[in-house]
């Protein structure tokens, strides 16, 4: 096969994603839940996508991996940082992009690139849920919705209330005390929005970001949580399609680069 195929594998805590780049196109990603035992995850993925695509494992010139489970990954033939990989494949969906805040399940980053997706610095918090998807999780669970619901609740409001607890166990009292005052469960979903938006700015404003500024991770399928960092960094934000597999898409571009650089080597 004369096609150049490469596949990124991103392992995260929460969800796992593959993406597949053929001559420098994007073909092919998707992304499924990790579990308990994510190297299955992986061979699973990488299953599903040889079947999708029509191929054997032969027939990819390289398959490199990223995120927390990277190192686990038995068939990847190198392993990037998440942080790397994030830059690269934003500035592959938006070479425009000059700063990324990416919230996932289990920690959030904040990273500043340049005109070819390098990483000129970052930030990261994965040490505090109340920064996260989790705290989302957490309020959905108190206020018996879905976390699908989340982003439309939140734009049914235009009021906030108080959720300043800076950990999401006194968070999450602090929900139940305000269920106990009557405040509508819009109320409350926006306020946690603008609480995790406010984290964010402290967050990223150690990095001097810059626009355009790029949304990535789960939590930017979240319509509430888009326009709560809009509203609290006054900026447009823009969001990929899948915000789900820049980490993934990242990697299988640097696969992808060094398999030109060795064929024209």
């Amino acid at each position: 096969m004369d096609k150049i195929i490469t596949i990124g594998i991103d392992l995260g805590s929460r969800t796992s994603k593959l993406a597949v780049i053929i001559d420098g196109k994007h073909e092919l990603s998707f992304h499924r839940t990790t579990g308990v035992n994510p190297k299955i995850t992986g061979t699973e993925l990488l299953d599903a996508a040889l079947g999708k695509l029509g191929i054997t494992e032969t027939d990819i010139s390289k398959i490199y991996s990223t995120g927390y489970g990277r190192n686990i990954v038995p068939f990847s033939h190198k392993r990037i940082s998440e942080i790397s990989c994030h830059a690269k494949g934003v500035n592959f969906l938006f070479p425009e992009a000059k700063s990324i805040i990416d919230i996932g399940g289990q920690d959030s980053k904040g990273i500043l690139v340049n005109g070819k997706g390098r990483v000129l610095d970052f930030v990261m918090n994965d040490k505090c849920a109340a920064g996260t998807g989790r705290f989302l999780e957490v309020a959905a669970n108190i206020l018996e919705v879905t976390v699908d619901d989340l982003g439309e609740l939140a734009l049914q409001s235009d009021s906030e209330v108080a959720v300043n607890s800076t950990c999401v166990v006194f968070a999450e009292s602090e929900i139940i005390g305000l269920i106990s005052q009557n405040v509508s469960a819009a109320d409350i979903i926006r306020s946690v929005h603008l609480s995790i938006a406010k984290r964010t700015r402290n967050m990223i404003a150690r990095l001097h970001w810059q626009k355009p500024l790029l949304f990535t991770g789960g939590v930017a399928k979240n319509i509430g949580m888009v326009k709560a960092l809009e509203e609290i960094l006054e900026t447009e934000i823009k969001t990929p399609n899948d915000p789900f597999i820049t980490g993934a898409l990242g990697a299988a571009y640097f696969a992808y680069l060094d398999a030109i650089n060795e064929k024209n080597s």
